[in-house]
């Protein structure tokens, strides 16, 4: 069976009619037709075309761009596609799944995607080297200022209070005082 898929992203100005005559000229038996833009994920008709499909189906959409306009996404629909053991079919560009140079062209794309995440995995630990050199303090900021815990460390240290006792006098989480507890400790072993 085929199944459509047609979206545009605005109501004003744009409508679905050029995609369904396709779809329906293409052989789509049921189309989900919806309005939304296609960089977003929560898009309802989209998941309930996918969750439709069954084995030997094909998800057809008039061009690429209908159904997601990122890269990531497309990729992760098309493993949901592949999932449910469909296939896929972009009415104007040459990717047909359900041919062997379909899925050449879709696994070029997975490929060009891959690269894009090595590169980007590369940028950003060349750009947190460069701000560790800088001197730049990564990561979460502490939830407790240095006078805080300090506090908390002599507090706890002198029994005037229990460590949930202290968590509940700062509003942070029990195990952050256990954290900060296990720190002063070594550093006094240590004798720093």
């Amino acid at each position: 069976m085929i199944i459509g898929y047609a979206r545009v992203s605005k109501v004003e100005d744009q409508d679905t009619a050029a995609q369904l005559q396709a779809l329906k000229i293409a052989g789509a038996e049921r189309i989900f037709e919806e309005t939304a833009s296609g960089g977003r994920w929560d898009r309802p008709e989209l998941h309930r075309a996918l969750d439709f499909l069954r084995e030997g189906d094909v998800l057809a959409v008039w061009k690429l761009d209908r159904l997601s306009r990122s890269l990531k996404d497309l990729l992760s629909i098309m493993d949901k596609i592949e999932g449910r053991g469909a296939d896929f079919k972009s009415l104007t560009e040459a990717i047909d799944t359900t041919t062997p140079a379909g899925r050449m062209m879709m696994q070029m794309v997975g490929c060009f995607a891959e690269f894009e995440r090595q590169m980007i995995r590369e940028r950003t630990k060349v750009g947190l080297e460069h701000a560790r050199a800088r001197g730049v303090r990564l990561g979460r900021r502490p939830k407790l200022t240095p006078m805080q815990r300090a506090e908390v460390i002599e507090m706890v240290r002198s029994e005037r209070k229990t460590a949930a006792e202290a968590a509940r006098i700062f509003n942070v989480h029990p195990s952050t005082i256990c954290r900060l507890l296990a720190v002063a400790e070594q550093r006094r072993r240590q004798g720093i």
